[in-house]
């Protein structure tokens, strides 16, 4: 991936006073998207925090069009859309679809799948901030492993790992999908772009900073991105019609717990007696990581006898 270098906004495609939270991901998320995205763009958005951020009509965050949709029905909303447009010869105008992790691993999971499916012209992001915080902060299944919720409190905690997306979407055998970081955007900017300028169904995932739900710092949003990345709780990377390829790699090896002592949601699990799922926690990461990295061995080796 070719990075693109122009990476500072230079023309604000956001209108001031979103209604988020300190520290929130999403009004950053969509500030740079935007930027790049252009004031054409129709963004289709599903139940999630982004649909109260964006203001309730006639109010707009996004310089653009923004359809409201119900849970399930975002890529399927957006299909529409893009026949809409494709009719009136508007071939060029991006439909995007902005959902959270509710709305894409879990109720939105089939209308995305079908979308993918189909080769739909859509981009789909999804701000995965790990549950359903907007109603409340319940357990999905993008849930880490050992992070508390509402639905998961105390010592009933989260006990089995989320759901593989990037490899699910993967499998539909897209033109492209990619994971994203705040914290590292020029990686994430130039993702974007390409996202923007390729055809067919495309789809984003971006590590989203929620601190009512993570328990955190809104100052550490950013902080904590970071080290979920180099710690490889959230690795970079994308996929290219079955092909992976990392673009990421930690200098260090920087253990989970850098990046999980930050956050409140996981603060039972540094107590005595929990060492060893800490441990466990590490050794997953530790083990998709190795999977991640014999999954673009093997796009390279296919790409070389080609």
């Amino acid at each position: 991936m070719e990075p693109l270098y122009d990476f500072v906004i230079k023309d604000e495609k956001v209108h001031p006073g979103a209604l988020s939270c300190r520290g929130c991901g999403w009004s950053l998320l969509v500030r740079h998207l935007a930027s790049i995205m252009g004031e054409e763009t129709v963004y289709v958005v599903p139940a999630s925090c982004f649909s109260i951020i964006a203001g309730p009509y006639p109010m707009n965050e996004l310089k653009g069009s923004v359809v409201h949709t119900i849970f399930a029905a975002a890529p399927a909303t957006a299909t529409g859309v893009r026949a809409a447009l494709d009719r009136q010869g508007k071939k060029d105008v991006p439909v995007v679809v902005l959902a959270g992790d509710g709305g894409t691993f879990d109720i939105g999971f089939q209308s995305m799948s079908g979308a993918a499916t189909r080769g739909e012209n859509i981009l789909y992001i999804v701000n995965n901030n790990g549950a359903y915080m907007n109603t409340g902060i319940q357990t999905s299944s993008a849930t880490p492993f050992g992070a508390v919720t509402t639905t998961n409190p105390g010592p009933g905690y989260k006990k089995t790992w989320p759901k593989d997306l990037m490899g699910i979407v993967g499998a539909h055998n897209i033109p492209y999908a990619a994971t994203g970081s705040l914290a590292f955007m020029e990686d994430l900017r130039t993702k974007m772009a390409r996202a923007r300028d390729t055809k067919g169904f495309r789809l984003l995932m971006i590590d989203g900073p929620c601190p009512p739900g993570h328990k955190t710092d809104p100052a550490l949003s950013i902080t904590i991105g970071r080290l979920a990345v180099e710690s490889k709780l959230f690795p970079l990377f994308e996929i290219e019609h079955l092909n992976y390829k990392i673009n990421h790699y930690p200098e260090r090896d920087c253990p989970v717990t850098e990046c999980m002592k930050l956050q409140g949601r996981f603060r039972h699990l540094f107590k005595e007696g929990n060492e060893h799922i800490v441990k466990e926690i590490q050794e997953h990461t530790d083990k998709t990581w190795s999977r991640l990295l014999a999954l673009e061995k093997i796009g390279q080796t296919l790409e070389a006898t080609v």
